[in-house]
């Protein structure tokens, strides 16, 4: 795998993530890990990496 198709790849993937994040935000969906409630702020935390990271992967192919 070529270094521009990790980078696309990776971008797509983070943006998916931060979709998803957001649609736990945005309806309210319930996460929990075993017994463990995972609190709305970890998305928030989550949504903000993901979204930085798609954008960022992005923005790397673009200078290319």
């Amino acid at each position: 795998m070529s270094q521009n198709t990790f980078i696309v790849v990776s971008g797509i993937l983070f943006g998916i993530i931060a979709i998803l994040h957001l649609a736990r935000v945005i309806y309210g969906w319930p996460a929990q890990i075993g017994t463990f409630v995972v609190p709305m702020w970890v998305s928030w935390v989550s949504l903000l990496v993901a979204a930085y990271l798609a954008v960022s992967a992005f923005i790397l192919i673009r200078r290319k």
